[in-house]
């Protein structure tokens, strides 16, 4: 056992590093959002559709990444993932100062071609390098604190490099950000190239020679004839929409206004469009702040589409918010993915000990009870942040950062075993039910707009009730009959 640990330590070095690129590419196009929103003045849904195009790679891809992976291997497979995604990044790299908006979204959409690539490889090879079971999650875990390392650099770095007002930045103010990623790319290739990687589920000579020959015999089986996998790839789709729900939905909730605000705002509007000359002046502070590119600072000209939220706010026809500085919010939001970090370096280091269905069992029903905690406890209930009154219910949120943090690797480790040559398969329809990380926040997000920002959080206790129900039930292999080998 020890030689063997020994010879796969470069594999799952390799797999660690193109965990880490999953996230510093994905999160790379969630931080370029508020620059685009700003560069090319398009609207606050457009500016997510570098992160959408992500989304939408995923759904198109698993399935072919999977047969990918059958017939040409985990080396080739990564190998062609690292090529996409480096060809994806350049592709953003160029909107920059090609000044287009439909070049950046294009870059995007292909660089989450190489994500969904990446992941249908890292998963089952780090799972098959631990041998399944404890060690398969323990791996899991560990590659999975990379992957929250990887997403945490990537919004740091834009950030740094950006400077001053975010407002005023550049997609070309980020270039250095993507030439990083490059450059990691082009060496994550020469390393896979020259890397010995294992094959344990690519298709036989036997096998290839009889599909290009047409006398294939159809398989009666596949990942879906396994129940416990079927059960888990659902469990994944809540998983992520989970892992998603929680911080967007509470960063909206943050920053909307609350009605104070909204009568504030409604009131500065009416002034302004009342006296043409204390317009000017706003105007004229806004252009100098522009021009200095001041960090933080709020402008004074309150444009109709701010006047209409507020309005909406104030009448009923929004719900209201908490009104919070971004800043506050988004310091409480980068809380949520270090406690992801967190909650992944120490499901890694106790994956060994601890099954990973009482890993998920245990994480499930506290963010439960987090959630719970949310709904109920009153918002007047508070702690002072950065000189801000923040309700108690917004740290407790993102403390389940610790309990979504380990349910992918644990999810993956327990759809997938007992699968044998069925596995890059299933990888594949996992990341088609990635989509997930879209859909359910679409649903939190209407059900927010009926009952509220709070109560709509029954939607992703649901969907954790599903995931307990999982590890306690649906995960027991009950197919054990069908021949994997």
């Amino acid at each position: 056992m020890a030689k063997q640990n020994k010879s796969n330590i470069l594999p799952i070095a390799v797999m660690f590093l193109l965990f880490f690129m999953i996230a510093f590419v994905t999160n790379l196009a969630g931080s370029m959002g508020v620059i685009v929103k700003n560069q090319f003045g398009v609207s606050n849904a457009l500016s997510q559709l570098g992160t959408l195009a992500n989304f939408i790679a995923y759904a198109c891809m698993g399935i072919p990444a999977g047969i990918i992976l059958k017939r040409k291997g985990y080396k080739f497979t990564a190998l062609a993932a690292v090529i996409v995604g480096l060809i994806g990044v350049a592709i953003q790299w160029i909107s920059g100062p090609a000044e287009s908006f439909a070049v950046y979204v294009a870059g995007a959409f292909v660089a989450g071609f190489s994500m969904c690539m990446l992941n249908v490889v890292v998963n089952p090879m780090l799972n098959t390098l631990g041998g399944g079971g404890k060690k398969g999650n323990q791996l899991c875990q560990f590659g999975g604190s990379c992957n929250s390392i990887g997403g945490t650099l990537a919004p740091i770095l834009v950030g740094y490099l950006v400077g001053g007002a975010i407002k005023y930045a550049k997609v070309s103010d980020a270039a250095p950000v993507m030439i990083i990623a490059m450059v990691v790319f082009a060496l994550a290739a020469v390393v896979i190239f020259f890397t010995n990687i294992p094959e344990p589920h690519m298709e036989t000579a036997e096998e290839k020679q009889a599909r290009l020959s047409g006398n294939k015999v159809k398989d009666p089986h596949g990942p879906m004839s396994f129940r416990h996998f079927v059960l888990g790839a659902i469990a994944i789709f809540f998983y992520v929409g989970v892992e998603v729900g929680i911080p967007n939905i509470a960063n909206l909730y943050m920053t909307t206004y609350n009605h104070d605000q909204a009568q504030l705002t409604i009131d500065e509007y009416q002034k302004q469009q009342n006296d043409a000359d204390y317009l000017a002046e706003c105007k004229a502070a806004d252009d100098a702040a522009k021009e200095m590119k001041v960090e933080d600072y709020e402008e004074k000209v309150v444009s109709k589409d701010n006047y209409n939220a507020a309005v909406n706010v104030r009448e009923g026809k929004a719900v209201a918010g908490l009104g919070l500085q971004a800043s506050i919010a988004g310091l409480l939001i980068g809380f949520y993915w270090l406690m992801m970090l967190f909650g992944r370096l120490i499901g890694g280091t106790i994956g060994g000990k601890v099954s990973s269905k009482q890993m998920l069992t245990v994480v499930s029903s506290l963010a439960i009870i987090m959630l719970l905690c949310v709904m109920f406890i009153p918002s007047s209930i508070g702690i002072m942040i950065k000189g801000t009154m923040v309700p108690v219910s917004m740290v407790i949120m993102f403390l389940c950062g610790l309990c979504t943090s380990v349910m992918w690797g644990s999810i993956f480790n327990m759809s997938t075993e007992g699968l044998g040559k069925y596995t890059p398969a299933a990888s594949g329809i996992f990341m088609v039910l990635v989509c997930g990380g879209g859909v359910v926040p679409f649903i939190q997000g209407l059900v927010a707009d009926h009952i509220g920002f709070t109560l709509s959080y029954i939607v992703l206790i649901a969907a954790l009730a599903y995931i307990l129900y999982y590890a306690l039930i649906g995960s027991k292999n009950v197919n054990k009959d069908i021949k994997v080998d």
